[in-house]
């Protein structure tokens, strides 16, 4: 009995010691002694990208709150902004163009961005829609054709340069994911594709 003793109240002690040892081990957290530097920046983008086996132009970009200087949590939006021409069904059909544009959820972390050159990593998850139309008309003339909707995933990675403490300039490289368009003349898999990107962000990060 008096050796079961002894044994329950060394269990107890080193039970009692846990909590103390774990308390001088500081645990990494969002929230820095309780408190989260809000920041947020706006970052217009310019993407060179494969559509239709060409070469497409996106316009676009993304916007969001940034938590401690790290965690980016925001938006962003992309438009096909140059002339790709979709195929004929007949030979006196009139001459229509690619429209297609996406939307989505964006989160982006950026990893040591207090350091001169540093790297950030996010994607786009969202939808977005494809069509055909005839090009330089007036706004209430615009029609699109054979309009369909997708979803759409787009993993980013971007190489960064602080030129101030607001400005960062940023060069990088994002795949397209595409599933669910059904537009005649075109599939997801040309849908999809990769880009090279160029961006500027400003803001307070």
């Amino acid at each position: 009995m008096k050796k079961t003793g002894k044994r329950l109240l060394l269990a107890l002690a080193v039970l009692c010691t846990v909590p103390a040892l774990a308390q001088d081990q500081k645990i990494e957290s969002l929230a820095r002694g309780g408190k989260v530097r809000v920041g947020g920046f706006g970052a217009p983008a310019i993407k060179f990208t494969t559509f239709d086996d060409k070469m497409g132009v996106l316009l676009g970009g993304y916007a969001g709150v940034m938590l401690n200087s790290k965690l980016m949590l925001g938006a962003g939006a992309y438009a096909l902004v140059n002339n790709i021409e979709a195929p004929r069904t007949h030979a006196s059909d009139p001459t229509l163009y690619w429209n297609m544009w996406y939307t989505g959820f964006v989160p982006e972390y950026t990893i040591k961005g207090n350091k001169l050159i540093h790297i950030a990593a996010g994607a786009l998850i969202g939808g977005g829609g494809v069509m055909k139309s005839e090009r330089y008309k007036e706004w209430d003339d615009h029609e699109s054709l054979d309009y369909s909707s997708f979803f759409v995933g787009e993993p980013h990675i971007n190489l960064e340069l602080n030129i101030t403490s607001y400005l960062r300039l940023g060069i990088g490289g994002s795949y397209r994911f595409v599933k669910g368009s059904n537009t005649a003349g075109i599939t997801d898999e040309k849908l999809s594709g990769p880009s090279a990107h160029f961006t500027i962000k400003a803001g307070r990060f």
